[in-house]
């Protein structure tokens, strides 16, 4: 087993924190897998009376809360120090009621690390968007998000934020 799916013991505790928090475990998604290198994290969600809307299906809220922290804390992670990750926007598409499980696995290789650390080189800040879904265990699609995030160099960020502090 490699680091991109193994777990290790930081990783295990940070699962379990993320999943006692309060304000996500009140989405009704469960983080049940964080890789060593934080290049994969898996989440699930189930409809639950917490998580039920009036239809008898999951809540679009839960649905999007759940999903919401996940590639900027990943990047956060990922990147380190020397970088500044927000994230900007979402688009939400629901295609389908979710009555089922369902599950999301986020996903950051090496060659998308490697163009954001190029391109923040370059342009001190980016923006790019990456997708993600929820599907069940058969690949229905449910719901697609598709997250704008914002990366700079850190050094960048910061004397950014004095000049606009000056005005």
């Amino acid at each position: 087993m490699n680091n991109y799916t193994k777990e290790s013991f930081k990783t295990k505790l940070f699962r379990l924190g993320f999943n006692t928090f309060p304000a996500y475990r009140r989405t009704g998604g469960k983080v049940t897998h964080i890789s060593a290198d934080w290049k994969l994290i898996k989440v699930s969600l189930k409809l639950r009376f917490a998580t039920r809307n009036y239809v008898g299906s999951i809540f679009g809220g839960s649905i999007y809360a759940s999903l919401d922290p996940m590639y900027m804390i990943q990047l956060i992670k990922i990147l380190g120090n020397n970088y500044v990750v927000w994230d900007k926007s979402a688009e939400i598409k629901f295609k389908r009621p979710i009555k089922t499980k369902v599950f999301a696995n986020f996903i950051i290789d090496e060659t998308l690390v490697e163009s954001i650390k190029i391109q923040v080189a370059k342009n001190k800040e980016i923006d790019i968007e990456i997708p993600i879904s929820f599907k069940d265990k058969k690949g229905i699609v449910y719901a697609e998000v598709l997250k704008k995030m914002y990366i700079a160099d850190k050094q960048f960020y910061k004397n950014k934020l004095k000049k606009k502090n000056k005005n």
